[in-house]
């Protein structure tokens, strides 16, 4: 874990805890990053899991599509929040594959515990840390998800060298996250509650894709999926910030 947490760690913290003690999806809020909860996954997907856990969704896509998960692979997801994600992976990655949820909010780990020990999901667990320094051993993990995560974290070129460090060989990236096209006004990179509702700390393209392949990656791609059109009209940056498919391939 990061030893000495940054003032946007602790506002991204408080934010998400606020969203766990609630119970309510940053999906009914207009100020956040996300779709809403259909638009995010087929009803199929969903299928056997609790409406308290398929409607908490905190994410801006559906990883799933890129990660084309498959039965034994051990699957690490960043900034794993309520589990709803993690669940869905070890749906699809079976018993004899395994899932590890790595967040930095304890109300989110307990949420997501509570939830997978209900469940009865043994191939699932939680652990508390940050990104910038994952808690997880090198070369143990065959693929990376994440879900409008990335871009919360304030060095995002240490989380891409972290994601690099826990991937086997031949190992791959999914994540779906906000990215810009150009940089952002200097005043909103810097507005502590942009950051939590996923915009201030959004990165452009080109960063992106130059972060993880200077990170060791290849076969890096940034494939747009759709925009946060509410938010960004509201912040007068339309055109600027939009979801993407992010995917990413470490050398085998």
């Amino acid at each position: 874990m990061t030893q000495n947490p940054t003032p946007i760690h602790e506002i991204v913290r408080e934010h998400y805890a606020a969203q766990a003690r609630s119970g309510s999806s940053c999906c009914g809020d207009t100020s956040s990053c996300c779709d809403s909860k259909n638009a995010l996954y087929p009803v199929e997907l969903l299928n056997n899991l609790p409406d308290d856990v398929a409607s908490f969704s905190l994410g801006c896509g559906n990883p799933f599509v890129q990660a084309e998960l498959k039965p034994g692979e051990t699957v690490l997801d960043l900034g794993s929040g309520g589990g709803l994600d993690c669940f869905l992976a070890a749906k699809q990655v079976g018993e004899s594959g395994r899932v590890i949820g790595v967040d930095m909010t304890p109300d989110m780990l307990e949420r997501a515990r509570l939830a997978a020990s209900r469940l009865g999901f043994r191939n699932v667990e939680f652990r508390q840390g940050y990104l910038e320094s994952l808690p997880v051993e090198a070369a143990s993990v065959d693929v990376v998800i994440s879900n409008c995560v990335i871009n919360l974290s304030p060095d995002k070129p240490q989380v891409f060298r972290e994601v690099f460090r826990t991937l086997r060989p031949g190992g791959r990236v999914a994540v779906s996250d906000i990215v810009t096209n150009g940089p952002l006004p200097e005043a909103l990179q810097k507005d502590m509650e942009a950051w939590g509702a996923c915009v201030a700390g959004a990165l452009d393209v080109s960063e992106y894709t130059t972060g993880l392949s200077k990170a060791g990656f290849t076969d890096v791609k940034v494939q747009p999926k759709g925009d946060a059109s509410e938010l960004i009209e509201a912040a007068g940056l339309k055109g600027k910030i939009f979801s993407a498919a992010i995917t990413a391939r470490k050398p085998a």
